[in-house]
């Protein structure tokens, strides 16, 4: 019995293997001494209420949701024949990768800060994220399995699905969102790093939002700030070096009008 590898499956798996893979490397990073890149002094992941290994069993939990999702997805929307779609251009690509990213962003934004409003929803599904309060790469999927199925789950179907790429497309899309939100928990902030080149929401960036004082700020995720600077949730920060080594994301106050307007 022949087994094929599709793009449905690849699309699946994928961005899975990308996030241990990209996880990994920045574990390896850490070992090599990344104490001068650091947004928070190393020790202080004893602020965290979870061991890392209730971590890991979390988001497998998730990814065994995700991939279940997926298939399902797959196989109410497949082309019976087994024919594969054909790529469009180059160009149309770049716009459904456009348009899946604004999609995702608004999705995950108004959920995610729906659930910081919503007082039971904080206490007993999106606070098992915050129970990460110094952030690391492979805790950035740690969620409640209903969390991860509202934002990641729902949020990556409607992208794939309104944007009308193709599965194909969907493999490098959704890998490239794992990788980006790996890296906005990473708790680095590396010199030459290329996402931060394009992007304005970033490790220190997110890291501000894991912070006490920037719980209501700062709900963006994973690409833009857009939704941050137009309802007037965006708290701005300067990237400070210090004294023992490392850099801290330091938030510039905000005036009484921003104050009342994000609370």
């Amino acid at each position: 019995m022949e087994f094929a590898v599709t793009d449905e499956l690849l699309g699946t798996f994928m961005p899975i293997a990308v996030y241990w893979l990209y996880s990994g490397l920045y574990i390896v990073l850490d070992g090599l001494g990344m104490d001068d890149y650091r947004l928070h002094p190393k020790g202080e992941e004893v602020k965290n209420i979870v061991s890392m290994w209730t971590v890991v069993r979390g988001v497998l939990v998730q990814q065994a949701f995700q991939i279940s999702v997926s298939l399902l997805l797959f196989t109410v929307l497949g082309d019976e024949s087994g024919s594969v779609r054909k790529q469009p251009s180059a160009l149309v690509i770049a716009l459904q990768f456009i348009i899946a990213m604004f999609v995702m962003d608004t999705w995950q934004y108004f959920m995610h800060r729906y659930m910081h409003i919503n007082k039971f929803l904080y206490k007993h599904v999106h606070s098992k994220h915050h129970t990460l309060v110094i952030p690391y790469a492979f805790g950035a999927l740690y969620n409640h399995p209903l969390e991860g199925l509202i934002l990641d789950t729902i949020g990556g179907a409607l992208s794939f699905l309104i944007s009308g790429m193709t599965p194909r497309t969907g493999i490098f899309f959704f890998s490239f969102a794992t990788i980006k939100t790996v890296d906005d928990h990473c708790g680095l902030w590396l010199p030459g790093n290329i996402l931060h080149v394009f992007f304005s929401n970033n490790s220190a960036y997110h890291d501000i939002h894991h912070q006490l004082y920037g719980n209501k700020y700062n709900f963006s995720q994973p690409f833009f700030v857009m939704w941050d600077k137009i309802l007037g949730t965006y708290m701005p920060y300067t990237l400070e070096t210090r004294k023992g080594g490392g850099y801290e994301a330091r938030p510039v106050k905000l005036n009484q009008a921003q104050q009342t307007k994000a609370d």
